[in-house]
């Protein structure tokens, strides 16, 4: 049963193993940066720092917000157009039919849940090998990384109403990720209170 269970956490941690899209041009990666392309346009520079902004969904590596709207535009997803930067030309990238078509063939298909990446399950997992010390004190820390993305939320939430075609999306959003981080505070808790609960050695 143990090992049935450890296979099971590692199932939904993994980032692997389920698919996200029958395009086996476009990954889930794809379609977010087609997403933040959007209507308006953007520079990579400006994919990263939307994505860097609010933190919780900075989940791919800082060279991927690059390397990745070049691929789609080689597809035919996304168009690209230089234009002048602050110090030199920038590239900008824009939705194009196909890349638009995409996004709404992908949306016709039933969604599913993605595997977690989570740290702190992982820390949770690896607890009996490295003791309930050292995980507890670690754990505990993930307080202030909440109060952090909080303030993050707060502050996209005031932004919301800059896009009005997404605002009403993007607070069904944020409330999504406030319900994660309480359920964070939820582990938190749950982890001081086994803790205290343990025998005095």
């Amino acid at each position: 049963m143990e090992h049935s269970d450890s296979k099971l956490c590692i199932i939904l941690l993994s980032s692997g193993g389920i698919p996200v899209t029958s395009n086996p041009e476009l990954t889930l990666f794809s379609y977010e940066i087609l997403g933040l392309v959007g209507r308006q346009g953007a520079a990579p520079h400006d994919l990263l720092r939307m994505a860097q902004r609010d933190r919780m969904l900075a989940w791919a590596g800082e060279s991927q917000y690059y390397t990745e709207p070049k691929r789609l535009a080689d597809l035919g997803y996304l168009a690209a157009r230089r234009e002048p930067g602050k110090t030199r030309e920038r590239t900008v990238y824009s939705l194009t039919d196909k890349g638009l078509r995409a996004l709404s063939e992908w949306a016709q298909t039933p969604a599913s849940l993605t595997p977690l990446k989570s740290e702190a399950l992982i820390r949770l997992l690896i607890g009996d090998l490295v003791g309930d010390e050292a995980t507890r004190r670690s754990i505990g820390h993930l307080h202030d990384e909440i109060t952090d993305i909080e303030a993050r939320l707060d502050d996209a939430e005031r932004r919301a109403a800059e896009l009005p075609h997404r605002e009403r999306n993007l607070r069904a959003v944020f409330a999504f990720l406030r319900g994660y981080l309480d359920l964070h505070r939820e582990l938190i808790e749950r982890v001081e209170q086994d803790s205290a609960e343990l025998p005095s050695r």
